[in-house]
C-alpha cells in the first residue's frame, strides 16, 4: 500500500484547486493511504475530502509574527517530529515555494516537486529529489493535476472532481443567494456601488441573500449592504466547515475571484464570478455547476454587466 504525503498549505483557493489531483491519486491508488499538510484554518475543508485518510495541521500564518515566543518554537519542534515520524513513500509540494519545499525536505520519503522554472519560487526546486517540469500557464488545477500524475507515474485524465462531500445548510426556508464580498488583496475588490446594484437586483428576484465574512473591514461592508436591502443577513462569523454549508445549499453564489468562490465551483453551485485584478485563465473557476465568468484582470465589469449573468444563470437552473 502506497504511503503518500501532499504539501499544499494555502491559500484556500490553492487548496481548492489541489482537491482534483487527490481524487485522481485515490483513483489511480485506492489502497494508498493520503496524507494532507495544510494550514490549519483549511483543515476542515480538507477533511471534507473522502481520499484524504489523514491531515497534518500547520500553522506557519500564526507563527510568523510570534516567532520570538517560546511557546512558538515548541509548535514547531512538535509539527516537525509528527512530520518525520513517519516515513513515506513519495512526497508531494504542488505548492512550490520555499516553504513549502522545505517542508517537503524535512519529510522522509522521496520528494517530488516542480522544477526551477515551474516552481512558483525558483529556490524551493533544490529541496526536491525530483524535479518535474509543468508549464506556469497552465490553470493551477491543471499544474497540480500534471505534477501529481508525473510523480505517481499516471496521466491525469477527464474532467477535475474535486471529491469533497459537504451537508447543505437546512435551517433556511426560502431560497438564498450568497454574495462574496471580500478580498484579502484589494486590487480585486469590486465598488460597494455595484454590488448594492447587484443586490437591488437579486432582491427583484425574489431571493434572500446572505453576507458572510471574514474580517473586520468586511462585516462592516456586509452590514452596510444588509441596510440598504430589504432581504438581506449578515451572519455571525463562521469556521470553514458551516461556511461550506451555507455554499452548499445556496441557489446562487456570487462573488470576487477568492478561495470560497472556488469552494462554490468545487460544491458544484451555480456560480458568477467577478474577476477584477487576477486572470481567469490562471485562476478561474471551474467546476460541474453552471459559471459564469464576468470581468479580466484589469477590466473592471459594470454591475450591468454581471447582473446579466446573473439573470441568464438563475434562468439555466430553472
Amino acid at each position: 500500500m502506497p504511503e503518500i504525503l501532499f504539501i499544499k498549505t494555502s491559500s484556500l483557493g490553492d487548496v481548492v484547486h489541489h482537491m482534483p489531483a487527490v481524487t485522481d491519486a485515490r483513483r489511480h491508488f485506492p489502497a494508498a493511504r493520503i496524507t494532507w499538510a495544510v494550514e490549519e484554518d483549511y483543515a476542515p475543508l480538507v477533511r471534507l475530502h473522502p481520499g484524504v485518510d489523514e491531515v497534518v495541521p500547520v500553522a506557519v500564518r500564526r507563527w510568523r509574527p510570534r516567532l520570538l515566543r517560546p511557546a512558538t518554537w515548541r509548535e514547531l519542534r512538535e509539527f516537525v517530529a509528527g512530520l518525520r515520524r513517519h516515513r513515506y513513500d513519495i512526497v508531494i509540494d504542488t505548492q512550490g515555494l520555499t516553504r513549502s519545499a522545505l517542508m517537503a525536505r524535512l519529510s522522509r520519503g522521496e520528494r517530488h516537486g516542480y522544477d526551477a522554472r515551474s516552481a512558483r519560487e525558483t529556490l524551493a526546486a533544490a529541496f526536491y529529489d525530483v524535479r518535474h517540469s509543468v508549464e506556469r500557464r497552465l490553470h493551477a488545477i491543471v499544474r497540480n493535476r500534471e505534477l501529481t500524475g508525473r510523480a505517481l507515474g499516471f496521466q491525469p485524465a477527464g474532467d477535475p472532481d474535486y471529491g469533497v462531500v459537504c451537508e447543505r445548510l437546512q435551517d433556511t426556508a426560502a431560497p438564498y443567494v450568497v454574495l462574496l464580498h471580500g478580498s484579502a488583496r484589494a486590487e480585486k475588490e469590486w465598488p460597494e456601488a455595484h454590488w448594492a446594484a447587484v443586490g437591488a437586483a437579486l432582491q427583484e428576484e425574489g431571493l434572500d441573500i446572505q453576507l458572510p465574512w471574514g474580517s473586520q473591514p468586511e462585516r462592516l461592508r456586509s452590514e452596510v449592504m444588509a441596510r440598504a436591502l430589504r432581504r438581506a443577513q449578515v451572519p455571525d462569523r463562521q469556521p470553514l466547515g458551516q461556511i461550506a454549508r451555507l455554499l452548499a445549499g445556496a441557489r446562487l453564489v456570487v462573488g470576487l475571484d477568492t478561495g470560497l468562490v472556488h469552494l462554490a465551483a468545487a460544491l458544484r453551485v451555480p456560480l458568477v464570478a467577478i474577476f477584477v485584478g487576477s486572470d481567469p485563465v490562471l485562476t478561474g473557476p471551474r467546476g460541474a455547476g453552471p459559471i459564469a465568468v464576468v470581468g479580466r484582470k484589469g477590466a473592471t465589469p459594470a454591475p450591468q454587466d454581471v447582473v446579466s449573468a446573473i439573470r441568464q444563470t438563475l434562468a439555466a437552473i430553472r
